[in-house]
């Protein structure tokens, strides 16, 4: 899943897509590089990042949802959105998937707007929006509390409509979580996979692959995010959510012949 953030203060690549052209050139070449889905933000989940409302958020991603479609018709197209309007406007203009990474906790409508339509839904573990999403870090056993938490919200999913076989789950790296609590949940990521649910990492760039490397530019942590892909690969993870696409295609193909 290759990641274009149409945003001007996203974390790693704030402003670098927000130009139509740009957003498609970088869609194009993560297709051409190996990528399966491509992964449209139009709102910032950075730590303490504004949440803009759904009519700013649309302004930004309808052009770009449009002219990728356009060009790339036969590829999926995900759009990370908290806002259920957003979410319903993305669908009618050709989005496929849709990634909340709120796990609907924050517009409870989102799950009756996927509930419409045959929609795989990316449900993602965090503890609130993303004012507060970095601040909850606080668990009994962040393992079994993440994973019961996603049960939850799959059970309240599926009983508002949405189909099982819809559902993917991300355990939410980086979201309301600490660098051990990360560290945790990748470490026992067996927990998460190989179950009913197909499972999703996305820990590109964050803060913690940085403090553990020592590396402060997010332009700078591909050595981290290759070992965490690695580490997916062994566990049978089914996505990886990622910026560098054509690296992470190559590690891909080099774990998968490691861990056969």
């Amino acid at each position: 899943m290759a990641i274009i953030n149409i945003t001007p203060d996203s974390f790693s690549d704030g402003g670098k897509y927000l130009i139509e052209e740009e957003a498609l050139k970088r869609a194009l070449m993560s297709i051409k590089d190996g990528a399966d889905v491509i992964d449209l933000g139009a709102q910032s989940t950075r730590p303490g990042a504004n949440i803009i409302s759904p009519d700013e958020e649309l302004k930004r991603l309808l052009p770009i949802l449009k002219s990728i479609r356009s060009k790339l018709p036969n590829s999926i197209i995900s759009v990370d959105t908290f806002h259920s309007s957003v979410a319903e406007k993305a669908l009618e203009e050709g989005a496929d998937w849709i990634n909340d990474v709120t796990g609907s906790k924050y517009d409870k409508r989102m799950v009756d707007v996927l509930s419409s339509g045959n929609f795989p839904y990316v449900l993602t573990h965090s503890k609130s929006n993303n004012k507060t999403i970095h601040s909850q870090a606080e668990y009994n056993n962040v393992v079994e509390d993440v994973y019961q938490s996603l049960i939850e919200l799959t059970d309240n999913a599926i009983s508002k409509g949405i189909r099982e076989k819809n559902i993917i789950w991300d355990p939410g790296i980086g979201f309301s979580k600490n660098r051990e609590h990360n560290i945790q949940i990748l470490t026992n990521i067996d927990k998460f996979s190989g179950g009913n649910f197909p499972l999703i990492i996305g820990a590109s760039r964050k803060r913690f692959i940085g403090e553990i490397i020592n590396e402060k530019n997010p332009l700078k942590r591909n050595a981290g995010n290759i070992s965490v892909v690695c580490k997916c690969v062994a566990s049978n993870v089914d996505m990886v959510r990622v910026h560098d696409v054509k690296e992470t295609i190559q590690t891909i193909r080099l774990a998968n012949e490691l861990w056969k």
